[in-house]
């Protein structure tokens, strides 16, 4: 990638309050004097992915808000304390390492990328802070290198895993009857995996894989990778990464003759995508996890509350699990904070209590296995129609 932006750390009394410890009567509808325990954001700000970095932001934001307006931690205001990952890796670590240094911080929303999060979530789990990531689909961050073993217990998530959303790919391909898929990665933790697992399940199905390459995040010829693959005459080619780079991609695809579907998980489902590849991206396909937010009654109200917030970025494909992830932080702190003398000394509880809840949420019921993934394993299938992603099928892949 080539976000180059400096590290951007954004403190957002959503109160009206300031950093001190304790906040006086009228700035979180608390009464009185409140205590203040923060919630962290670390996402990308800047930089090609900010645009679901900053949905992932303002959802935070948006639960926060209702949180102090309903008085639903009594004694306590909360604050949104927001870092730039870039997302990358090494940023990420240093954002963790001062989200940690911050006593007032007892839980954090985030990360986007899975490779990030390989590095903040040893820092976090050494502060014992609860982390929930709305977005990171790798499967070895809760289940280990082997599957079976999770490496930290403050680590969970409330989208599913690259387990599901590549299996959900093969049988979505096999069943429009594209038989033949070249793949192509981006060399990060979430390209290579979500590429393995849907090649695992597209061979386990039937299909045949012609070709795999690879591309350099950091540059925008692909010329030479398209010359590669051409030859083989796939029936699409399958991506694994982010739309910065599958938009070009798809564009650069069709102006070398190759002119067949390009498909990528979530990392490739924002209109951003299809900005980039332009009107040659008519059905591209997509998969992301969940439903799309506006199928539930909960999500119609979460878009609408959003909208009357007056945010100035869309929520983005994150957003409801932005939302429901803060919640479930919420909902363990109305219980760990409840006798708390500080926020610091509430860490250990929160990560119990963060394991326990069960609620339903905008992407549907909140709660979390042994591992700390989510129960809800729903994946929807999209195609670029009249320049928008429109919505296919989606199914539950448990």
């Amino acid at each position: 990638m080539t976000m180059g932006a400096s590290l951007l750390v954004a403190s957002i009394a959503l109160a009206g309050c300031g950093d001190r410890g304790e906040t006086e009567g009228g700035t979180g509808n608390t009464g009185g004097t409140a205590k203040v325990a923060k919630i962290g954001v670390i996402a990308p700000l800047s930089g090609d992915l900010s645009a679901l970095g900053k949905g992932i932001q303002h959802s935070v934001e948006l639960a926060v808000k209702q949180a102090n307006d309903s008085k639903a931690i009594p004694g306590w205001t909360l604050e949104v304390e927001a870092v730039d990952d870039e997302g990358k890796a090494d940023v990420g670590k240093n954002g963790a390492t001062k989200l940690a240094g911050d006593d007032q911080v007892v839980g954090v929303v985030g990360n986007l990328n899975s490779s990030v999060s390989q590095q903040t979530q040893p820092v976090f789990a050494a502060a014992n802070i609860t982390q929930i990531s709305p977005a990171n689909t790798g499967p070895a961050l809760t289940r280990g290198a082997d599957g079976n073993a999770r490496p930290y217990k403050t680590f969970f998530r409330t989208c599913t895993t690259d387990i599901a959303q590549g299996g959900f790919a093969a049988k979505f391909l096999i069943d429009q009857g594209i038989k033949t898929v070249a793949t192509i990665h981006d060399k990060k933790t979430y390209g290579q995996g979500l590429v393995k697992h849907f090649s695992d399940a597209y061979k386990a199905a039937g299909g045949t894989i012609v070709a795999a390459e690879t591309i350099n995040p950091d540059e925008s010829n692909y010329s030479p990778v398209v010359s590669k693959v051409a030859p083989s005459k796939p029936g699409a080619v399958f991506y694994g990464g982010e739309y910065p780079q599958g938009g070009p991609l798809s564009k650069q695809m069709k102006a070398g003759g190759l002119n067949v579907p390009l498909m990528g998980g979530d990392g490739i489902f924002d209109p951003q995508y299809i900005a980039l590849a332009g009107s040659t991206s008519a059905n591209d396909l997509a998969t992301s996890v969940g439903e799309p937010t506006d199928a539930s009654e909960a999500g119609k109200k979460f878009l609408a509350d959003y909208e009357a917030a007056s945010y100035a970025e869309p929520s983005a494909a994150y957003g409801g699990y932005s939302y429901d992830a803060a919640n479930a932080i919420i909902n363990a702190l109305k219980i760990s904070l409840k006798d708390a003398a500080d926020a610091k000394s509430a860490r250990q509880a929160t990560v119990t209590e963060v394991g326990k809840v069960s609620f339903d949420g905008v992407t549907g019921k909140v709660s979390f296995d042994e591992f700390g993934d989510t129960l809800v394993k729903v994946i929807t299938g999209y195609k670029v129609e009249g320049g928008k992603w429109a919505t296919v099928k989606s199914e539950n892949v448990s």
